[in-house]
């Protein structure tokens, strides 16, 4: 597959965030892919909005592009010791789109954060969150991006090779899963 179709997914809303920089970098590190951003500006979880007024547009837009995708990457933030509620509000939207979106999918969850363990509870979360959905979470090393205001310069690169690296190694993998 010369050009799989690669859908991002961001637990930060803020343009600017490490987590849309780790994004940029591995979707560098993949190749050539038709890439799509997930929008999470979506309306709060709330059944009784459901019942009146069935499953809102935007989270069928996110559904389709979860199903038209041949890869997932994730990477999300740490806040409090968990993922930020965007993310776990998009998973349970999309958990009520009939069809399964995610199921069978090639996923690859990975994190920055400030603090010293780059994440690794929020990636977890994720990881846990998930299992319900169905993807195929690609095993492997952890991407967690430690002290993520160090690692990348004002233009969102990145220069530590060890990082470098083991994103390289990810999304080689999930390059082969998505064909």
């Amino acid at each position: 597959m010369a050009h799989p179709k690669l859908l991002t997914i961001s637990g930060s809303l803020r343009q600017g965030s490490y987590n849309r920089q780790l994004l940029a970098v591995a979707v560098d590190a993949f190749g050539p892919a038709d890439v799509t951003d997930a929008d999470l500006n979506l309306p709060l979880y709330d059944g009784d909005l459901e019942e009146a007024e069935g499953i809102p547009e935007s989270v069928t837009k996110l559904a389709e592009q979860v199903k038209a995708s041949d890869a997932i990457l994730i990477a999300s933030p740490e806040y409090n010791k968990g993922i930020p509620g965007v993310l776990k509000n998009a998973f349970d939207w999309v958990s009520r789109v009939p069809g399964g979106a995610f199921k069978g999918k090639p996923c690859v969850v990975m994190s920055a954060a400030a603090g010293r363990s780059g994440g690794e509870c929020a990636n977890y979360m994720v990881v846990s969150c998930l299992l319900a959905l169905q993807p195929h979470l690609l095993p492997g090393p952890m991407v967690l991006v430690a002290g993520a205001h160090k690692e990348f310069d004002e233009d969102g690169n990145m220069s530590n090779q060890l990082y470098l690296d083991a994103i390289k190694g990810r999304m080689d993998a999930l390059r082969e899963a998505a064909s």
